[in-house]
């Protein structure tokens, strides 16, 4: 019974390879025939060690060969391929993000946000930012075994975040020799070059061994203007929709009229200046933009253990990485109206003598942030067993310590009152130089540098432009972002064997956790201030602790009987008490019946949690200008223009101003003012319920043959809500929320909403379910192996309330903006003696958004119970196929070739003009381009 089980597991790891029912570790054990012992497992997701590695809950495993399989570098670009991933949280199409996350890689599954999957490293968990996301660009890929991704709820297994799942990254272990792999690839363009360097290396002997690797990465970048879908901001349509007025080309306001430097000219007085226009006076942001940022990663890991005595062993891991990635964006549009501050009529560069408000964007200066972050972690653990008579025990007790520094540097933007020094009173000096303040009263050179705002670019001189280096140095401060994060867990857990039923053993798992988190990062000092252009920012800073008690069981019901070759029922708890909130329990119930050999029908119950985060408790506020804010009661382009709700904030003929204080040129827009967020230190935590049933088929009757489906269901209450202006805007004018309304106010003049803050709160829920799919069949030809395999995700459902006010309605975001319904993964792989060859393909189906053209609005009567009877028109947006293909030959040598293309024909996904995880009209999870890769290991 126990060889079969173990060979029917391993048979179905290799032949889904990325759709296997077991995760673990096939050179761990040992399972020939006549052999009595075997060694127990601890399969993801539960703490008995066991021989059985099928389990109740659905598994997902990548291996090293699908790893191989693929032109991916990260580990990353593995999971987020996957059909039950969700949409990348910090995509690399998205430049204008900002804070301590960005440049790391997180996985999002289900799309129910990163906080909510939880991630381990070898069974234990990553450290955690202030935001309560893990960062897994610190795991060099060279050193991964496979990736075991388990699609239940497992607080009850691993407490807090394993909401949507969990990902454990095992790494290998017990290498000998020396293995080299080097790495490139680029776009058709010539562009987003790939390259990746990486070792193992490892010793083994009679009682421990030692394994080393080490990796290099670097990813270079493509800018938004060599793209046709960022080269600009609505592409295919005209230059108002794609240009902003507030550009390189200096502007002032006089007589209710925006003027601009004729080109070329000397901006000196008002008959060189002419009235604004798109075509004289616009930019296009996009031009200065990347589309993909660049990183650089380079990471160290050791794993190792010796054993200590027969029964005891001494296992450690220790992992250090340095990540660096860099973005760009246009320079900062400053608009002086916004701070009060004005080009002096005494100013040597005023045309008309008069106080004037100016803009300027500074496109001499685009703005630059470059995030490092330093990572170390160390695990430590002694680990046995020991048996009592019949009965087997299995100990273990370690610690784990996490503590990575963050450090930004960003440059770009502007000191506020070296402005309104630059643009005051100057005057022509003896010497024919500018200089600040009055005859009368001279302020020194060394203390203030003039600038004019209006000169560049053909107008004016270089001199005291912003294209003068002195300018830039008064005026451009380089700003400093420093954050620190730190994880300490201390662990013991016993499992074996209490009795022996007659239906197999009757076995247990118990445990206790003690685990502290403490984290910081502070802006910069001009930022917390509020005296940069930057956005405000307070600082955050907090920790807290959690102690835990756990327990499992595993019941062995009825074995091998009519309608009952197996019948298994497992049973867990968890107790959890945070110094923050409180306490809460949550358990699991999991069952397994095989009524004949070759089917296993599996179903779990389980409740989940996941626990406030220390920015969610202690994060100081901020500001954004958001973009993409769409008001819905502009009366051009709102969808509840002239409602009644709408009619009692604002007049029927009210128009949404944008960037420059000018009405929109289409839906969306930059919002002119900045709005503000902020934490909440009363957040309770969030409470799940996930449920699944399905069924593991290897047919008898068709050899090799592997079906596995699931159906799952994961609702979540007391949602911390991570609020938006647009979301706040359509409670009210949309779901008609009388308390959304009430967040925010608007000018009294222009009737613009110049007053919002928000910050997260408990509200609500989000309810989500589906389908997946996954079929693996190998066979063999006398022309060579194959191995077909598809996994598939189809989602019935994805709802989301973000208000406990019963009035208003259920939200369906399912088929909406990056939530598809449909994402499956399908591949055929052949191989003939030293020749190898694969094909995959990648499937999104079709996605919906708002209309931002009425030319481009096919569902335009679109129309649900939750918008409260306004029609709200969609576009609908066609599915999307990438193809990958790959071929291999193994060289006499031991080395090994690869050559492919991720996306071999160079499709391009659709427009989104509402920029889904992307600051560009294209969804920040699609292929860019044809990417044609080479790989070579080498083997000692």
């Amino acid at each position: 019974m126990i060889n079969n089980k173990v060979s029917k597991a391993v048979r179905l790891a290799i032949a889904f390879g990325s759709a296997s029912t077991a995760a673990f570790s096939v050179s761990s054990f040992a399972a020939d025939e006549g052999v009595d012992k075997v060694e127990r497992i601890e399969v993801t997701g539960s703490r008995i060690r066991s021989t059985d590695l099928e389990t109740a809950q659905p598994i997902q495993t990548i291996t090293r060969e699908d790893i191989a399989n693929q032109g991916f570098t990260s580990v990353i670009d593995l999971l987020e391929n996957m059909s039950a991933s969700g949409a990348p949280p910090i995509s690399r199409a998205a430049p204008l993000s900002s804070g301590e996350n960005v440049g790391g890689n997180y996985v999002n599954l289900r799309g129910l946000g990163a906080s909510r999957t939880l991630v381990l490293v070898n069974g234990k968990r990553l450290g955690i930012t202030t935001s309560g996301l893990q960062d897994i660009s610190a795991i060099p890929m060279g050193m991964v075994e496979r990736i075991d991704v388990l699609k239940d709820g497992a607080s009850a297994m691993y407490g807090s975040d394993a909401m949507a799942g969990v990902v454990n990254i095992i790494t290998r272990k017990n290498f000998e020799g020396l293995e080299f792999t080097v790495y490139g690839g680029e776009y058709d363009e010539g562009d987003g070059e790939k390259k990746n360097i990486s070792m193992v290396t490892g010793i083994a002997g009679e009682r421990g061994s030692i394994t080393f690797g080490a990796e290099w990465r670097d990813e270079g970048d493509v800018w938004a203007k060599d793209r046709y879908f960022s080269e600009v901001g609505y592409p295919g349509y005209d230059i108002p929709n794609n240009r902003t007025l507030v550009g390189q080309y200096g502007r002032f306001s006089y007589n209710d009229q925006w003027w601009v430097a004729k080109r070329p000219g000397d901006a000196s007085s008002l008959d060189d200046f002419e009235p604004q226009t798109y075509e004289n006076g616009s930019s296009n942001p996009q031009e200065q933009m990347h589309v993909e940022t660049p990183l650089s990663a380079r990471s160290l890991y050791i794993s190792s253990n010796y054993a200590i005595t027969d029964d005891i062993n001494f296992t450690s891991d220790i992992g250090y990485s340095e990540r660096s990635a860099r973005r760009q964006i246009a320079g900062y549009p400053y608009q002086s109206a916004s701070d009060g501050i004005v080009l002096s009529a005494d100013s040597h560069f005023n045309p008309v003598g008069e106080d004037v408000s100016f803009t300027r964007r500074g496109w001499e200066v685009p703005r630059t942030t470059d995030s490092n972050q330093d990572t170390i972690r160390f695990t430590a653990a002694i680990e046995g067993s020991f048996e009592v008579g019949s009965h087997y025990f299995d100990w273990d007790i370690g610690g784990v310590y996490s503590k990575s520094s963050s450090l930004g540097v960003s440059s770009g933007d502007l000191y506020k009152p070296a402005i309104k020094a630059a643009t005051g009173p100057s005057f022509l000096n003896a010497s024919g130089q500018v200089q600040c303040g009055t005859e009368a009263a001279p302020i020194s050179l060394s203390e203030c540098t003039p600038w004019n705002p209006l000169a560049g670019f053909g107008a004016g001189t270089v001199d005291n432009s912003l294209a003068d280096p002195a300018v830039q140095d008064f005026l451009i401060p380089t700003l400093h972002y420093r954050g620190e994060t730190e994880t300490a867990i201390y662990f013991a857990n016993i499992s074996g064997l209490l009795a022996q039923l007659p239906a197999g053993d009757l076995s247990f798992a118990l445990g206790a956790e003690h685990r502290k988190e403490k984290g910081e990062y502070a802006p910069d000092a001009l930022a917390q201030l509020g005296e940069s252009t930057t956005l405000a920012a307070g600082a955050t800073g907090g920790e807290y602790d959690v102690s835990e008690l756990f327990a499992e069981l595993d019941i062995p019901i009825l074995s091998g009987v009519a309608g009952a070759h197996e019948l298994t029922l497992n049973l867990a708890t968890r107790y959890s008490d945070y110094s923050t909130f409180g306490d809460t329990t949550n358990s699991k119930i999991g069952i397994k019946w095989r009524p004949v050999e070759d089917l296993l029908i599996r179903g779990t119950w389980s409740e989940g949690f996941r626990a406030p985060t220390i920015s969610d408790l202690y994060g100081g506020g901020s500001q954004t200008f958001t973009t993409g804010f769409i008001d819905p009661c502009d009366s051009v382009y709102g969808v509840a223009k002239g409602s009644a709700r709408c009619l009692q904030d604002v007049p029927a003929d009210y128009r949404q101003l944008q960037q420059g204080f000018v009405p929109t040129t289409g839906p969306a827009a930059q919002t002119p003012v900045p709005f503000n967020s902020g934490s909440n230190e009363f957040l309770q935590p969030e409470e799940s319920t996930t449920k699944t049933i399905g069924f593991v088929y290897n047919p008898e009757f068709v050899e090799n043959l592997d079906i596995i489906v699931d159906w799952w269901s994961i609702t979540i209450d007391n949602t911390v809500v991570a609020d938006s202006p647009n979301q706040i805007l359509d409670d009210c004018y949309i779901g008609l929320d009388e308390s959304r309304c009430d967040m925010f106010s608007r000018d009294p003049n222009s009737f613009i909403v110049n007053n919002l803050s928000y910050g997260n709160r408990n509200a609500g829920f989000t309810e989500t379910a589906g389908y997946d799919l996954a079929l693996a069949y190998p066979f063999e030809t006398s022309f060579g192996d194959f191995r077909a395999t598809m996994d598939m995700t189809y989602v019935t459902k994805y709802d989301e309330k973000s208000s406990d006010e019963p009035e208003v309605k259920v939200t369906s975001d399912l088929g909406h903006g990056s939530t598809f319904r449909v994402r499956s993964n399908a591949g055929l792989k052949w191989s003939y003696e030293d020749f190898s060859a694969s094909w995959n393909m990648r499937y999104f189906s079709s996605m919906r958004e708002n209309c931002y053209f009425e030319d481009r609005c096919n569902v335009p009567d679109f129309q649900r119970d939750w918008t409260n009877g306004t029609v709200v028109p969609k576009q609908k947006n066609g599915s999307t196929i990438f193809n990958d293909v790959q071929v291999s030959y193994n060289l006499p040598w031991e080395g090994a070739i690869s050559v492919g293309a991720n996306n071999i024909f160079d499709k391009q996904g659709p427009l989104m003009y509402s920029r889904p995880s992307s600051n560009y009209s294209y969804y920040g999870g699609f292929d860019i381009g044809r990417f044609w890769y080479f790989r070579y290991t080498q083997s000692f």
